[in-house]
């Protein structure tokens, strides 16, 4: 019932029920929780679910997390779609049957109440969320997923500080300029 591509890397403390899948390159941090007994649950490639993130489904509907996404710690995702290169802010609910369209960044703390939709690119912040702003974030959002791959190729190894040195300093600048110009040429 579980589809995980061989390429993830999945913290021991991870518990995982229910059909679910997870796409090539992603990751799944410590104390993460997902849990899908009716729906399923499914997270693109090389997306990272970090510490202490709940994934549950709704009676209704899946949980669907698209590709190139950060759902940063202490997060509940709730039976809602998440697309593509977005940042879910840490602490951050996002209930029932909501979209939050890809490029965007939810904030810290933002509650998003059930079958709320956002257009792409969105900023959202507040209890309930609010589009506050709308700008094209899939630049550091894809950064952002791109560096938890490194640093998960690193725990795998059993490197904890891959993050450490400019070395790693000189990757993050090139990726970015990678990504620059890809995503502006389309």
């Amino acid at each position: 019932m579980q589809e995980i591509d061989p390429s993830v890397y999945v913290h021991p403390s991870a518990q995982l029920y229910g059909k679910l899948s997870i796409g090539e390159g992603s990751s799944v941090w410590p104390n993460v929780v997902m849990r899908a007994e009716i729906q399923e649950i499914q997270i693109g490639r090389m997306s990272n679910i970090q510490d202490f993130v709940m994934i549950h489904t709704s009676y209704d509907g899946p949980t669907v997390v698209g590709d190139h996404c950060s759902i940063t710690h202490h997060v509940t995702l709730h039976g809602c779609i998440v697309e593509d290169d977005c940042l879910i802010g840490i602490g951050a609910t996002i209930m029932d049957g909501a979209r939050i369209g890809a490029g965007s960044i939810v904030a810290g703390g933002t509650f998003i109440p059930e079958g709320k939709e956002y257009p792409p690119n969105s900023i959202i912040m507040g209890s309930p969320g609010k589009a506050r702003v709308e700008r094209d974030n899939r630049v550091a959002n894809r950064l952002n997923a791109l560096v938890y791959n490194r640093n998960a190729a690193g725990y795998a190894e059993g490197n904890h500080r891959a993050w450490a040195g400019q070395e790693f300093q000189d990757w993050m600048a090139a990726t970015r300029a990678r990504l620059k110009a890809e995503i502006e040429t389309g």
